[in-house]
């Protein structure tokens, strides 16, 4: 896949924060690419469903496994607004996913880096290569406003 078309992908990946927004979820985005073609989106739907595990990343992890009928991902690109927790880090590995993109770090569930790094742990079957700070100053600027509105009384967040 051609590096010029990341900021192309995530902007995919924006959108759909941008829907997560709209229903008081916190703004993550993410998409599946397979051959510079979107095969999976989804945003973080885990107040709405009552589920810790409808992270946006799962959510596009699983429309891609229906997508092939498979949950082999080899040779997909995982493009995420925040940088995906330990969860969903370990479904990109258990995925075969090649490579994550991610626009924000995050500081305090990070699974790429931040706190943990399981894309790349050795000891693991399978290892993802890496590339953060993707439309990095955007991302931000939504995750501080949705924040913010929070803070402000509009939605309660748990």
């Amino acid at each position: 896949m051609d590096p010029e078309r990341y900021p192309d992908f995530m902007e995919q990946a924006i959108r759909e924060a941008e829907e997560a927004f709209k229903k008081d979820e916190v703004p993550v985005g993410a998409v599946v690419v397979f051959e510079n073609k979107v095969i999976g989106r989804g945003h973080n739907l885990t107040e709405s469903m009552h589920d810790a595990t409808a992270h946006a990343e799962i959510v596009a992890l699983s429309a891609a496994y229906r997508y092939f009928e498979d949950w082999r991902l080899e040779n997909c690109y995982l493009f995420s607004t925040l940088e995906p927790c330990a969860m969903c880090a370990g479904a990109a590995v258990l995925s075969r996913i090649r490579m994550i993109v991610y626009g924000v770090k995050d500081p305090k569930f990070g699974g790429c880096g931040s706190i943990f790094s399981i894309p790349t742990e050795k000891r693991l079957n399978h290892r993802i290569e890496l590339i953060g700070g993707v439309r990095e100053a955007e991302i931000t600027e939504m995750m501080r406003l949705f924040f913010q509105q929070v803070r402000n009384g509009k939605e309660k967040i748990n």
